[in-house]
């Protein structure tokens, strides 16, 4: 048995080393191993899906919810800097001791089960959250939904932020294919959260066919933005008043999330509605509320450093994300030049990410990420121009590009680093920061 995190790691990782990327999706052997280890849901567990915005969701629900006083579990992935920022009990990445020990019990149970990666670590944090004695447990999906192994527990909300196109190879390559895909963790007589305000067909038809309690942002739910602070509205957990007529409920005066872009007001409506679905269970307060808003961090999420010139951080990966993200930055005071290091993998698209930042991108970097997935910076070099963009050099690192645009960048620019996870991290960790 390896003795520390990094091994049991490099152990897990190696047990199922199918494609390039890891990835099988499939119920099957987490719910097997699931079974052998009697993990049950005993508190409230709110299931999140969707392209883009899941984190943040996810964020947001565990600050309010840590702000009413519950004890919360959150599993996200994937981690910037260190793996631990996967588990989180009452706000608190676990430790290795944690992670090991709950490695260790899903070694032994998982018998001859080629877990992957996604698998193993799934499972290992509700082994974390279990000793815990959590009032709710928030999952992220890692790809998905229908097939992915957090969707082997059962959810007392779910929660769709949006479908857009990413990972069209498991998939499916048009919204209704995804959509059917994310719809997949929807449950009988369970909220289902929408956060697209024009969801699939596929989407719809599946939360009807099974029952799914459906809510749809801008039909069932919404937000207003108004002069310095916005608007929630939605309808209460039984969606009636006390006549039996259709209820809503306004939560107006709120100030805006810590998060950063306009984007993160849809996510919050998200997070009030499903908190509105568990108000039996999880009742919250306004003050709850206004708090949690307030408090919440996510590295990597429109992450604005301070200083000059102004570095601006970004997991954007799809070309959804990539458009948010231009909003964002149109939306910044004045800058005379912006120095992007643009580091992507290679199974995304990494076209539909250029087009969407063109206009505000002066100087490219791209640079080649670590990983057999990475796409290389003279590849990256090729596509931006083809389309007339202009590239400043070519780099063989997220830090040697960084190094460039800190070198160039006078006090009025601004350095963007964005295109994936890894490029956000090798960012942080070149400029000394946590995540």
């Amino acid at each position: 048995m390896p003795l520390t995190l990094d091994g049991w790691l490099a152990r897990i990782e190696a047990l199922h080393p199918r494609g390039s990327a890891g990835i099988e999706l499939g119920l099957e052997r987490v719910a097997a191993v699931k079974a052998r280890l009697h993990q049950r849901e005993t508190c409230p567990v709110i299931l999140v899906a969707g392209t883009n915005g899941k984190g943040s969701t996810c964020a947001m629900l565990e600050r309010i919810l840590l702000a009413a006083g519950y004890r919360v579990g959150v599993y996200t992935s994937p981690h910037l800097l260190h793996y631990n920022e996967r588990v989180r009990v009452n706000g608190v990445a676990a430790d290795d001791a944690r992670l090991c020990a709950a490695f260790a019990r899903v070694d032994q149970a998982r018998g001859d089960a080629a877990l992957t990666y996604f698998e193993f670590g799934t499972l290992a944090a509700w082994e974390v959250f279990a000793a815990a004695g959590l009032d709710a447990i928030i999952l992220e999906v890692g790809l998905g939904g229908r097939l992915d192994a957090t969707n082997v527990y059962d959810p007392s909300c779910t929660i769709v932020t949006g479908v857009d196109f990413d990972h069209m190879d498991f998939l499916g390559a048009d919204r209704e294919a995804i959509g059917r895909e994310k719809a997949g963790i929807f449950r009988a007589d369970v909220a289902a959260i929408c956060g697209d305000p024009q969801p699939p067909r596929s989407l719809i038809d599946q939360g009807g066919a099974i029952g799914a309690r459906l809510q749809v942002l801008g039909q069932d739910f919404g937000y207003l933005r108004q002069e310095q602070q916005w608007l929630y509205w939605g309808r209460p957990a039984d969606g009636v008043d006390q006549h039996g007529a259709a209820a809503t409920v306004r939560r107006g005066g709120l100030a805006f999330p810590a998060l950063r872009g306009d984007q993160q007001l849809a996510n919050a409506a998200c997070a009030l509605a499903a908190l509105d679905a568990l108000h039996q269970a999880l009742p919250v307060a306004m003050k709850d509320i206004r708090q949690g808003l307030i408090a919440v961090e996510l590295a990597g999420r429109f992450q604005v450093l301070p200083g000059r010139p102004a570095v601006v951080l970004d997991v954007a990966h799809n070309p959804q994300a990539a458009r948010v993200f231009a909003v964002n930055l149109g939306d910044m005071s004045f800058h005379r030049n912006t120095w992007a290091v643009f580091g992507m993998l290679a199974d995304k698209d990494v076209d539909g990410v250029i087009d969407a930042l063109r206009e505000r991108v002066t100087h490219w970097l791209p640079c080649t990420l670590e990983g057999r997935r990475a796409a290389s910076a003279d590849f990256l070099a090729g596509r931006l121009e083809a389309k007339g963009m202009e590239v400043a050099g070519k780099f063989d690192s997220p830090a040697a590009a960084l190094a460039c645009a800190q070198e160039n960048a006078g006090e009025d620019d601004r350095i963007l680093a964005f295109g994936s996870f890894l490029t956000v991290a090798a960012a942080l960790q070149a400029l000394g920061r946590s995540a």
